[in-house]
């Protein structure tokens, strides 16, 4: 038999394991008498751990949470994997850095050294995809509020901040429009940004809505039985509206919570690159590899002079499958940087139009 110590961790670790377990099967998996069991449960809830126990045939005991955090244990696998999720929540989005770097602190300082050691040597930076403009945070609060909305089925009220998608505010003179009400489905991140996913009440439709941008009101409304989410899961419903490729008609949106319908202008290229590389900077197109060098990329703008722009940033040849308005603007964009580099403008030369205006 364990000595007493290795045997309260071991009926510790067993509790904490799932969430009920019948008293035989405690004393099957640790070699000891129902009268031992007992007696190492009182002692567990001297520590401060609440162990309920459940009577009936198969009767047991339960490890509940309380008040208080008492101290707890992992496996050694848990600890490695709880000590990444630390270090990667910086780029979470969720304006918890600060708490998860003091969390990751706290955690090491607890391990046994052998685990400190394996910690220590998996060092490593979290960087975030730059972006052409800082990524707003998300209230770590919201989001434990839209996260109990999405869990209770309850009808969700809050006031939506206005903005276009570069972060600025619409119309500050505008009377304040009413609060949204929705029932929320499910919360997501998206590009190191949080949405609500949700069945808008007052459009009669599905919606997403940057958490950032979200002021919940109190108390949430009634509840709510879930509706069935359009496709085969809620990650091939967010991709289809993310993408722009619509399909629920004017229930596509953009990631900014406003209704955009499909993407204007969608197009086809073969460029000469990996499709590693691609994907690692086209998070919004279909890349297929079609060689260890070249790859089909199919994406899409709200123009078709900034889809053709987008695509040229990519330092590399450019064959154009269609469709024929993306060949033209790239020869519109080709006239219009050769003026740019012999120092004037291109004669005749109108001006790009946003098609989604």
């Amino acid at each position: 038999m364990q000595k007493t110590s290795a045997r309260l961790l071991s009926l510790l670790s067993l509790l904490q394991a799932r969430r009920d377990w019948p008293g035989a099967v405690l004393c099957e998996r640790l070699d000891i008498s129902p009268r031992t069991v007992r007696r190492d449960v009182d002692r567990l809830r001297e520590l401060g751990y609440r162990i309920v126990a459940t009577r009936g045939p198969d009767g047991g005991y339960r490890l509940d949470a309380g008040t208080e955090l008492p101290p707890l244990l992992f496996d050694d696998e848990q600890a490695v994997a709880l000590a990444v999720a630390l270090q990667t929540a910086t780029t979470a989005g969720a304006g918890i850095e600060e708490a998860a770097a003091r969390a990751l602190q706290t955690v090491r300082q607890t391990m046994p050294a052998r685990l400190r050691r394996r910690i220590d040597t998996l060092q490593f930076t979290a960087v975030e995809r730059p972006a052409g403009r800082p990524t707003p945070q998300a209230d770590a609060a919201v989001l434990v509020s839209l996260s109990a909305a999405v869990g209770a089925r309850e009808v969700l009220r809050f006031d939506y901040a206005a903005g276009d998608d570069h972060g600025a505010d619409v119309g500050a003179d505008r009377p304040e429009p009413p609060p949204r009400r929705v029932q929320p489905h499910h919360l997501i991140t998206w590009g190191g940004r949080w949405y609500l996913v949700a069945w808008d009440l007052d459009r009669d439709d599905w919606r997403t809505f940057r958490a950032d941008r979200i002021a919940p009101r109190t108390p949430t409304g009634p509840r709510f039985v879930p509706r069935d989410l359009p496709g085969a899961s809620v990650a091939a419903f967010v991709l289809s509206r993310f993408q722009g490729s619509g399909g629920q008609g004017s229930g596509g949106q953009n990631p900014g919570g406003q209704d955009a319908g499909a993407w204007a202008c969608r197009g086809e290229v073969i460029l000469d690159l990996p499709a590693g590389v691609v994907s690692a900077y086209s998070r919004d197109g279909l890349v297929e590899a079609l060689g260890p060098d070249r790859c089909r990329l199919v994406t899409g703008s709200w123009s078709w002079p900034g889809l053709a722009a987008t695509l040229g940033r990519f330092d590399a040849d450019i064959e154009v499958i269609g469709p024929p308005e993306l060949t033209q603007a790239f020869a519109q964009l080709a006239r219009r940087y050769a003026a740019a580099a012999a120092g004037g403008p291109t004669a005749g030369e109108p001006a790009a139009v946003n098609v989604s205006e």
